[in-house]
């Protein structure tokens, strides 16, 4: 208990907290890396939930680009279904003024449906594009979780150190420390 209130710490914190201040060099030692890992842990993790974030992003106007195409291509087959109406009204009608009329909407609707077509093909490439820009920002994630992986079991390898005084799991804190900077590194190659 400290003068400020009531300080309570679990069996692992004290343990590590008695081996740092009883543990002379090593501890010391340990403690900077663990921190320098912490911190590069932090950057690691941050960089991560980035790609994550822009990949959501890109996949969301992906979405939202094809619901355009798609509504484009309901309006193309509303028009094409005027588009035959029209035609079969010319055909059945023995008005010529009539039939003109028909064959006059027969042939707005046929522009019209270029028109259509071409926006809805522009926003189903924008859409392609979008998705392709989702996968490409995402694809580090996953090397990201492992160097994330790897540089929390050289924090917790290197704490069990502290606590045993076996050197040799310090080599392993290394090692592991390093794979994970190298599969960090390898996320922005």
């Amino acid at each position: 208990m400290s003068g400020h209130g009531v300080h309570v710490h679990g069996p692992h914190d004290h343990a590590v907290e008695h081996a740092g201040q009883h543990g002379g060099d090593l501890g010391q030692k340990i403690a900077i890396f663990t921190a320098v890992l912490a911190t590069v842990g932090a950057i690691v993790s941050f960089l991560g939930g980035h790609t994550q974030n822009e990949a959501l992003l890109y996949k969301n106007e992906a979405v939202l680009k094809k619901t355009e195409a798609s509504n484009q291509w309901n309006y193309f087959q509303a028009k094409s279904t005027k588009q035959a109406l029209a035609e079969f009204a010319a055909g059945l009608t023995t008005d010529p003024a009539k039939a003109d009329k028909y064959r006059a909407s027969v042939d707005r609707y046929e522009k019209e449906k270029a028109e259509i077509k071409k926006e809805a093909e522009r926003l189903e490439e924008q859409s392609k594009a979008a998705s392709d820009k989702s996968a490409h920002a995402l694809h580090p994630h996953e090397h990201l979780a492992i160097s994330m992986t790897l540089l929390q079991i050289a924090i917790a390898l290197a704490s069990i150190t502290v606590l045993t005084r076996k050197r040799w799991l310090m080599a392993g804190a290394g090692l592991a420390a390093l794979a994970g900077a190298v599969f960090g590194v390898i996320a922005w190659i």
